[in-house]
């Protein structure tokens, strides 16, 4: 009998992949902390994961059969972050402290997913083992 992923690990296998983007676009807002008129950006995770749980109950365009579409579902729920400080002149609106704040956040989140799908994938190898 073949082990179904979509079945044993469910939403939790996009997190991963959602959590590394997120973890891109703040990257980048920090790196661009110094640009004139850049706008920061971020990304809806609850909107990231919706739209990866609906990828899984459909077939997209892939290079392979098992290869996750991520990206697809990630892509649309990217926008403009609003600003929290007014604006300093340049037309910048990133806030580098809170920009730190959220990496760090998504880290420890990030870590999390790894852990989760780290007893997943325990548990089926002991199902698998038989023991």
């Amino acid at each position: 009998m073949a082990i179904s992923f979509d079945k044993a690990l469910g939403i939790s296998q996009y997190t991963v992949g959602v959590r590394s983007k997120r973890a891109e676009i703040i990257a980048s807002n920090i790196v661009n902390a110094d640009t004139p008129h850049y706008k920061a950006k971020g990304l809806d995770f609850a909107q990231a994961m919706k739209s990866a749980q609906s990828t899984m109950s459909t077939n997209i365009a892939k290079t392979h059969s098992k290869h996750f579409d991520i990206n697809a579902s990630v892509s649309d729920s990217q926008a403009f972050r609003v600003p929290n400080q007014p604006d300093t002149g340049d037309g910048n609106t990133v806030d580098v402290q809170v920009e730190r704040n959220l990496y760090m956040k998504n880290s420890l989140e990030y870590q999390q997913s790894l852990q989760f799908l780290g007893g997943k994938f325990k548990g089926l190898n002991m199902a698998i083992k038989g023991r």
